[in-house]
């Protein structure tokens, strides 16, 4: 019997698995290792093979693989530094060259994290600079799947260089790169990202089953997939090709029609779950230092539920991981038509909303401000440069420690509504208030107790307060700043030119 169960545990070792020790894809030749940690190594192996990892720099682990063939071992890492070689030895032996030791980051959320360097401003002049062989990203591939997997399929690590930054996660670079500058260590970033997606494909299930909202959008889903055939699918693509062929010889007035195969629905990238359990379940326990997330689009549409799901995806990431490690995200940029009115309310500026109260209510996380920096008719913004840098501030802030500049953007704080004013407090983010680009402050409205919204005046008072106030709105009750999908000209920012964030305080 224990024979028969050792050749079954062999023959799950994996895709063309052999009866020797192998690694999980992650572990490769180029690699960043987390510096000073106890740092998780896994694979596969014959039942009851012993196994030793030794390193380069002194560490050595051993252990013996289970009776279904895996083996896993933690290794004392060394301070940053390298090159090193890690030695994987049972009944064969593997070798990994070109170590380094350093600060490994998770990037992960949707195409504005997968937009590559290729399509960034200034994108030839920062390809051509791009020297940097402690830089190191992995790419993990486009999956889904409906359980948890142990494995991922991945692009081996790579080091940056002019011909190969083209195709790393733009904001990840930019964050990476002043992290390496700055601390003057190696960088590993792994990319688990995928465009289009909704954070709930991100979550495990098991943390989303007790939300009635997740329970019938997953129903909706599955009833989806009951009816689901390859025929109808293609009879649709079909249809909404031709419509697109009409749209295009039309007034083209309305929105395009947007012919494609839309897949078996349980195999979707936006079906609960699936990608947590293809693109980050098999990451971990691997050793990273935190995650940057930059991702909300696909949810603006739910945005009141948006602050919820963000932290059940923290708290999810971090039980898997066994550590409370930081996690850091991209407030959504203005974007689509310029607004009209003082306040225009929806889902962009709820999200955005969303993302401050994570960012002030869930421990050891923050939040880089976009307000300033998104395009009116492309939900891909090309500026990536200043999205890294304001990761990266925070991150260089709140988890290293260092100190003498701006780490953030204004943050309000609190209001109070006296003497016909709204007076605002800030954190400033380590410096003081500033007007950017003007001499008067621009995007604030105030709202009466009779109902009435107006375009309001604002003077920063001090170096952290400003106070808001109308003619036309006597009794103040509610106020906004940058409340819009895309708040052109606000200017509140702080004097190392970091914008505001939006926020609202009162009610009618």
């Amino acid at each position: 019997m224990k024979r028969i169960l050792a050749l079954v545990a062999v023959a799950m070792l994996g895709n063309g698995a052999r009866a020797e020790v192998r690694l999980a894809s992650l572990f490769s030749d180029n690699m960043v290792v987390q510096r000073e940690t106890a740092a998780a190594f896994w694979g596969w192996a014959q039942p009851d093979e012993k196994i030793a990892v030794t390193a380069s720099w002194g560490a050595t682990a051993s252990t013996t693989a289970a009776g279904d063939g895996t083996w896993s071992l933690k290794l004392r890492t060394p301070a940053a530094g390298g090159p090193f070689t890690i030695t994987v030895k049972g009944q064969n032996t593997l070798e990994l060259k070109n170590v380094l030791s350093g600060e490994v980051w998770l990037c992960s959320g949707q195409s504005n994290m997968g937009m590559t360097v290729n399509g960034v401003t200034n994108a030839r002049a920062e390809i051509a600079a791009a020297d940097y062989p402690q830089i190191r990203l992995l790419s993990v591939n486009l999956t889904t799947a409906n359980e948890p997997q142990k494995e991922c399929n991945v692009r081996g690590w790579q080091l940056c260089a002019s011909n190969t930054v083209g195709a790393f996660t733009a904001a990840g670079y930019f964050f990476g790169r002043k992290l390496h500058k700055d601390l003057k260590v190696p960088i590993g970033l792994i990319n688990s990202s995928w465009g289009g997606t909704c954070i709930e494909a991100w979550t495990s299930w098991e943390v989303q089953k007790d939300d009635p909202a997740m329970q019938a959008l997953k129903k909706s889903w599955d009833e989806r997939d009951k009816t689901y055939t390859p025929e109808a699918d293609r009879k649709q693509f079909e249809a909404a090709k031709q419509a697109l062929a009409a749209w295009k010889k039309g007034d083209q007035k309305t929105r395009a029609p947007r012919p494609r195969l839309q897949g078996q629905p349980r195999k979707s990238q936006n079906y609960p779950a699936n990608l947590y359990n293809a693109m980050i379940h098999p990451l971990v326990p691997f050793a990273i230092k935190g995650a940057i997330w930059y991702q909300g689009e696909g949810n603006s549409g739910r945005a009141k539920a948006y602050r919820s799901q963000m932290e059940r995806l923290i708290v999810n990431w971090r039980t898997q991981w066994g550590i409370d490690f930081p996690f850091y995200f991209v407030q959504l940029p203005n974007f689509m038509a310029p607004w009209q009115s003082p306040v225009e309310d929806g889902g962009w500026p709820q999200i955005r909303e969303s993302f401050a109260k994570t960012a002030k209510e869930v421990p050891n996380t923050g939040m880089a401000i976009t307000i300033d920096i998104g395009e009116e008719n492309d939900i891909h913004p090309k500026n990536k440069q200043d999205v890294g840098d304001r990761l990266a501030r925070v991150a260089l802030r709140k988890t290293y420690g260092l100190k003498g500049f701006a780490w953030n953007g204004p943050v309000a704080e609190s209001c109070t509504f006296a003497d016909g004013k709204a007076v605002i407090r800030f954190d400033t983010g380590g410096a003081p208030l500033a007007v950017k680009g003007g001499a008067k402050l621009f995007g604030f409205a105030l709202t009466g107790e009779d109902g009435l919204t107006v375009h309001a005046d604002a003077v920063i008072a001090g170096t952290d307060t400003v106070v808001v106030s109308s003619p036309k709105v006597p009794q103040p009750a509610v106020v906004h700043y940058a409340w819009a999908n895309n708040p052109v000209g606000v200017n509140l920012a702080n004097a190392e030119g970091l914008p505001a964030s939006p926020f609202r305080f009162g009610e009618k």
